[in-house]
């Protein structure tokens, strides 16, 4: 009885049937072959080691699309703002106290998912030196009829994968700075 499990056993693990003699072959191929043999010309798991491979390069990929859209949402939005600042202070060209006040809080008010103490504002008027602040209270006089009005903004952007910001992965620094320009005409 005992002879006989040993030699189940051995068939089943090694493919050994029964006594062979030294040096001969063991054929995995056979009926109730080597499980080892068979273990390795199977594929079964292969799927599952190149999805595991492939699983963190794919996700990083998916989230740098995201990041950009974020990105280019916010540049989109601040595109909008500006000109609705422009064609606001364009509006109230005589009427205005503070360009620079009135102006800014348009572009607020316009994009609302942009953080608005991180825009900031240029405006030319009538072709003098830009004015880069939040109030610019007496300038108004430079709002001369018939002259242009340049509207610049800017709003820095962090793009971010996995908590990684991109600028530390190259020896160069990373600057993302989103701009927008609308220059308005009176006629």
């Amino acid at each position: 009885m005992m002879k006989k499990l040993v030699n189940r056993t051995m068939r089943t693990l090694f493919g050994v049937q029964g006594r062979r003699k030294a040096g001969a072959a063991v054929n995995p191929h056979q009926e109730g072959g080597c499980i080892l043999a068979r273990w390795r010309r199977e594929e079964h798991g292969n799927a599952v080691v190149e999805f595991a491979l492939t699983l963190p390069i794919l996700m990083g990929l998916l989230m740098a699309i995201f990041e950009f859209g974020i990105a280019f949402n916010n540049q989109l939005q601040l595109t909008q703002a500006v000109g609705a600042g422009a064609q606001y202070l364009q509006l109230i060209r005589q009427t205005t106290t503070d360009p620079c006040k009135d102006t800014l809080t348009t572009i607020e008010n316009s994009a609302p998912t942009l953080k608005p103490s991180s825009i900031t504002l240029t405006l030319t008027m009538s072709g003098d030196s830009p004015v880069t602040a939040s109030t610019c209270s007496g300038d108004q006089s430079e709002l001369g009829q018939g002259d242009p009005v340049t509207v610049y903004a800017s709003y820095p952007c962090n793009i971010t994968i996995f908590g990684m910001n991109l600028g530390s992965l190259s020896t160069r620094t990373f600057n993302c700075n989103l701009t927008a320009q609308v220059t308005e005409y009176e006629y």
